[in-house]
């Protein structure tokens, strides 16, 4: 039986990519992808040729059969998410789902490494000894509900935002709980990454000075 590898790689700043994962991609048979061109910016980074396909949610029935078939034939196969460790917030989840539950025989082995939620937690300055993840926010039915949940919580809250709806998520913060105490990241291990600390209107106030562009972890200090 072939080898699953989950590849986690750099959010940002591609010298953050590990060793190990560098040893992997260069002696797999195949790598999936949620984007190929992404990926393909760290492999010609680091002169990588290796086979690469594209794996993301929308095509998820119509590559799983394949991929398990292959790993039948003994391929060593590696996934990576355009960035951070593949599993969390993307189809890499779905996929090692499936393959546990079609072909249990099949290794699945982690190569840690960057993580978008854990890089952010680590320099918040909010409490880290217990925090939930709740991955990225619906974007219509069922927001408003997962804005209020996630202010319930008794443990540092983590959630994902894109740069179309930070604004709005903060507003919604803010309309709620005024006085709470928040850590926003933006553009992690970028040129632009930046912290905003303080109250959602206090983290607002900052962003129209700086800028709304970019990636965001929001972390939300637990309720009192």
């Amino acid at each position: 039986m072939g080898t699953l590898y989950l590849i986690a790689t750099p959010i940002g700043n591609l010298e953050d990519v590990t060793v190990r994962a560098l040893a992997v991609l260069r002696q797999i048979d195949l790598l999936l992808c949620e984007d190929t061109r992404v990926t393909k910016r760290l492999l010609d980074r680091y002169e990588i040729r290796v086979p690469m396909e594209s794996y993301r949610e929308e095509v998820h029935r119509q590559r799983v059969g394949s991929i398990i078939a292959r790993l039948r034939e003994g391929r060593r196969i590696g996934f990576a998410s355009d960035a951070g460790t593949p599993g969390v917030s993307d189809p890499g989840s779905w996929l090692v789902r499936e393959i546990l539950e079609e072909a249990p025989e099949t290794q699945v082995i982690p190569i840690p490494g960057p993580s978008a939620a854990t890089a952010a937690l680590s320099a918040s300055g909010l409490p880290a000894d217990e925090f939930v993840f709740l991955g990225f926010p619906p974007h219509k039915k069922g927001r408003a509900s997962f804005i209020k949940q996630a202010l319930e919580h008794e443990r540092t809250a983590v959630l994902y935002e894109s740069t179309h709806r930070i604004i709005k998520l903060l507003d919604a913060v803010a309309a709620i709980e005024p006085d709470r105490q928040l850590c926003v990241a933006r553009e992690l291990t970028k040129i632009h990454e930046t912290f905003y600390r303080g109250t959602a209107a206090e983290i607002l106030q900052a962003l129209q000075t700086t800028s709304t562009r970019g990636e965001f972890v929001v972390m939300i200090a637990k309720k009192k």
